[in-house]
């Protein structure tokens, strides 16, 4: 029989280790489409900063 011992430190780690993944993955996102070339792609992304209130000027 196996027993599985988990730690306080354990538990949260592994609960913390998606919330970090899915925030590195919006904020490359963000910053690729807000510093892309393609005219259509920075078009959408300033126009998503200044309908959720940032400024961007």
């Amino acid at each position: 029989m196996n027993t599985m011992i988990r730690t306080a430190a354990g538990v949260r780690t592994a609960a913390l280790l998606p919330v970090v993944l899915v925030t590195a993955i919006a904020a490359s996102v963000l910053f690729l489409s807000g510093h892309a070339q393609s005219a259509t792609l920075h078009d959408a992304a300033h126009d998503m900063r200044h309908a959720t209130g940032f400024p961007c000027h």
